[in-house]
């Protein structure tokens, strides 16, 4: 009896570790130029155009069909993108609806160089305990993780 339950609990954790490192590894894209359209269903010649995406904005995988990508923004919106409109340059969105501050060093004490609002997109240059470096528009600086959302 010991060995079964010994064994129920190895494969438990097993599957626990399994689903942990799955989500952890989600793929991530981002838009690879301006004006790509976000599809209804994957097919660009019938299906609905939701919305168009500006260039670097970051998306969630969610499935792959042929030449299409079914993604998932960080509003939980879904839609396709055609595979050629993705790419694998990191990029973060701010997800939060108040003002964030870019600084100059990933800590609170880092001097303000810039803010930015709801939806503004960065470039990823660098991750550093808790703290992201974005770029925009010739603008650098470090913001917190948990303001961010993306890769």
């Amino acid at each position: 009896m010991k060995k079964k339950s010994s064994c129920l609990i190895l494969l438990l954790s097993l599957a626990l570790l399994t689903l942990h490192t799955a989500a952890a590894l989600a793929e991530m894209v981002s838009v690879s130029r301006e004006n790509a359209k976000m599809l209804a269903g994957p097919d660009g010649k019938k299906a609905k155009v939701l919305w168009t995406l500006g260039k670097g904005f970051p998306l969630k995988v969610l499935k792959r069909s042929g030449n299409w990508i079914q993604v998932k923004d960080f509003e939980n919106s879904t839609g396709w993108i055609h595979k050629t409109a993705a790419s694998k340059e990191g990029h973060m969105v701010v997800k939060t609806r108040k003002k964030v501050n870019l600084r100059s060093q990933p800590s609170q004490k880092g001097g303000v160089v810039a803010k930015a609002g709801y939806g503004v997109v960065f470039k990823t240059l660098e991750k550093k305990k808790g703290w992201v470096k974005v770029k925009q528009d010739g603008v650098t600086g470090w913001v917190s993780d948990t303001l961010l959302w993306g890769f």
